[in-house]
């Protein structure tokens, strides 16, 4: 399972208002300085995604990528110098030093 904060929720649901049927994709790509890193997109769910939802956003996974995300949470944090969408995941073991990729 992957859960949603309320924050992340509430980001989802506006970047998705009046577009029905869309969601957060959350995919593990290879890449980075680490091997692995996370991309972020609005899409639709497929029968072969899992999907999780909280008070009416939408978060999609690819069943690979949710072999490296689950136990983890999204969360969306909004500051001064940087706002956007981040994943604590558990199974991370090491991320490099600029915090874009990471093994597991």
């Amino acid at each position: 399972m992957v859960s949603v904060s309320e924050r992340a929720a509430s980001k989802i649901r506006e970047l998705t208002a009046g577009r029905p049927g869309l969601g957060l994709r959350v995919k593990v790509v290879g890449g980075g300085c680490s091997g692995l890193q996370y991309r972020m997109e609005l899409d639709a769910a497929n029968e072969r995604d899992k999907s999780f939802a909280r008070d009416g956003a939408l978060l999609i996974v690819d069943k690979k990528s949710f072999l490296y995300v689950n136990g983890s949470e999204l969360d969306y944090t909004e500051e001064l110098m940087a706002s956007g969408f981040r994943l604590v995941n558990p199974n991370v073991k090491r991320s490099c030093g600029c915090g874009e990729s990471f093994v597991v």
